[in-house]
């Protein structure tokens, strides 16, 4: 079962309830990095790529209006393909 968890085209209402515009702004440059969730963390991607590798586990592109679900424990790599910017909520 795969810890990460995509929504393609979320429903703006459910945006609007999850009070997404007012969740802290992540962006990051193409680049490669390891990390590890210790918590869950929910996030609205506004613009960019990126595949997550989860390790022992199948690649998952996300990208512009995908509401993404990593979940704790998820060890991964980030390849970030084209310029990020998301915002985030943790737990």
């Amino acid at each position: 079962m795969s810890r990460i968890l995509v929504e393609t085209a979320p429903d703006p209402m459910r945006l609007i309830a999850l009070g997404v515009d007012h969740w802290p702004e992540w962006e990051k440059e193409v680049s490669e990095f390891p990390w590890e969730y210790f918590e869950d963390e929910t996030s609205y991607i506004q613009e960019g790529r990126a595949i997550i590798v989860p390790e022992g586990g199948t690649p998952v592109e996300i990208g512009e209006g995908n509401l993404v679900t990593f979940q704790s424990g998820l060890i991964c790599k980030w390849k970030i393909i084209e310029p990020i910017s998301k915002r985030y909520r943790i737990g």
